[in-house]
């Protein structure tokens, strides 16, 4: 269930309650008039299953509640009711396919935010990364994937072609393409000074490595693995799994190729250098349009779920 808090005018209680009224799936709906001081206002709770929560926050934009008030949504744990139950069964689909757009679209917004931390965690991610293709450490390797928050970026790109929201995009794009530069060339100091303290060798870039070798040579696998892993960490995004994140993660060898690349470019090593690039670009493309698709996918589902369902009443 999700909870929702709305402050509106007054002049608009009446409209809200009725949208509230008509939206299958709702319950516990509440009023408190005069509550609100900051804007001042009519204070309107209500729960709603998740599976009709997307409905019923388009029909309250509509009213225009987000200019004149405001229209706060939480994910509820634990209800002990019945009516909530009955609530949930009402509503057309089920929760765990649900897609909540406005949620799904302030999320990418802020993971594809351009921050300090954000930049930190990925040039931290890629040194850590360089660390496991020169010693050929899997382990390395896998954490440094599981660190790297280039899923963020990548996520608000496909959101913003599905939801046409170009400064999203273009934030995302920014994010993404400012990230690994920064993450790359810190991390061809780091191997300059890594080299120069003897702790990294050209030889040991050189060498076979069984391990992580599969960096800097792309092949349809590659596209196939980045595919896959979009659509996982997409559905993981919209149905609240966040916890799927972890395995997209380390499933995707954006982070290490950058790594490798920026390794290969400090000792001149052309051959890795462009192989890793290439390696990094086209897992890249494989998430954002995995990505992409899956919204597209979902987006058609759920009109056709609604269609079905308001024709069948």
């Amino acid at each position: 269930m999700l909870h929702l808090r709305v402050i509106t005018p007054s002049d608009s209680t009446d409209a809200v309650v009725r949208v509230i009224e008509e939206t299958v799936g709702t319950t516990h709906l509440c009023v408190m008039a005069g509550a609100a001081r900051n804007p001042a206002g009519d204070v309107v709770t209500c729960d709603v299953a998740r599976e009709a929560g997307d409905e019923l926050l388009d029909r309250l934009q509509e009213l225009g509640i987000e200019d004149t008030g405001s229209i706060a949504v939480e994910d509820v744990d634990l209800s002990l009711s019945k009516r909530a139950d009955q609530a949930e069964k009402d509503a057309p689909g089920e929760a765990a396919d649900a897609v909540l757009w406005e949620h799904l679209t302030d999320a990418t917004h802020e993971e594809s935010t351009l921050s300090i931390t954000y930049l930190a965690f990925i040039t931290l991610a890629t040194m850590i990364a360089a660390c496991g293709v020169v010693l050929d450490n899997a382990i390395l390797i896998v954490g440094a994937m599981a660190v790297g928050p280039e899923f963020g970026p990548l996520a608000g790109i496909s959101t913003s072609v599905v939801r046409r929201r170009p400064r999203l995009a273009l934030r995302s794009v920014i994010a993404l393409l400012v990230g690994f530069a920064a993450a790359m060339a810190v991390t061809v100091l780091f191997s300059l000074l890594m080299d120069a303290l003897g702790l990294f060798t050209e030889a040991q870039l050189e060498a076979d490595r069984p391990q992580t070798g599969f960096v800097y040579a792309p092949d349809a696998f590659s596209f196939v693995v980045a595919v896959l892993a979009g659509i996982a960490g997409t559905l993981s995004l919209t149905s609240s799994k966040s916890g799927a994140l972890v395995g997209v993660a380390i499933s995707v060898t954006t982070i290490p190729a950058a790594a490798n690349a920026a390794v290969a470019l400090s000792y001149g090593d052309t051959k890795q250098t462009v192989g890793s690039t290439e390696q990094l670009l086209l897992n890249l493309l494989g998430i954002i349009v995995a990505g992409t698709l899956t919204l597209l996918a979902q987006k058609w589902f759920w009109a056709r779920q609604r269609a079905e369902y308001r024709n069948a009443g």
